[in-house]
């Protein structure tokens, strides 16, 4: 039998792109961080978001019925710590940054290194969290050419370094 904490530690070495992942509408405005996000098919486009049912948010989510995903570039450290804080309230964490909005509604962030704005088709639990199955309706991207990634439990930059 495999531990919990043995699985969490070996996860830690599978290098993953930050995220915030967002959501408005009848249940308000609402976001979290995660690296669980991966393409499913480009037919139709789908991403595949994976959250814990314990976060304070997550029947937000269900109600409202659409999200984005927004990959953050490495200037963007702190929304993603502001994101996964429980220090912050909702409304205190979309002051970060410059938010605007594409087709569902969800925030993207504007200088995001590509947002996927999406409407949840299917849900499935799997023990503590819930498999989102996400339709892309549109996408934005930006110019940003430095990726903010997560490998055992740091954040990394990948991407064109600037030469001085």
């Amino acid at each position: 039998m495999i531990e919990a904490i043995d699985f969490r530690n070996a996860m830690s070495l599978l290098t993953t792109s930050v995220n915030v992942i967002t959501t408005q509408g009848v249940a308000g405005m609402h976001g979290f961080t995660a690296s669980a996000v991966c393409s499913v098919t480009d037919t139709p486009p789908t991403l595949l978001v994976c959250m814990n049912q314990s976060s304070r948010s997550h029947e937000h989510f269900i109600k409202n019925k659409v999200l984005s995903v927004n990959v953050l570039s490495t200037q963007h450290e702190y929304i993603s710590n502001a994101f996964a804080s429980s220090k912050f309230n909702s409304e205190d964490r979309f002051k970060l940054g410059k938010w605007s909005t594409l087709e569902t509604g969800a925030p993207i962030l504007d200088d995001a290194l590509v947002s996927f704005d999406c409407q949840i088709e299917e849900i499935q639990k799997v023990g503590t969290h819930s498999i989102f199955l996400c339709r892309v309706i549109a996408i934005r991207q930006s110019q940003q050419e430095e990726s903010l990634v997560y490998f055992n439990r740091a954040y990394h930059q990948v991407g064109q370094l600037e030469t001085v």
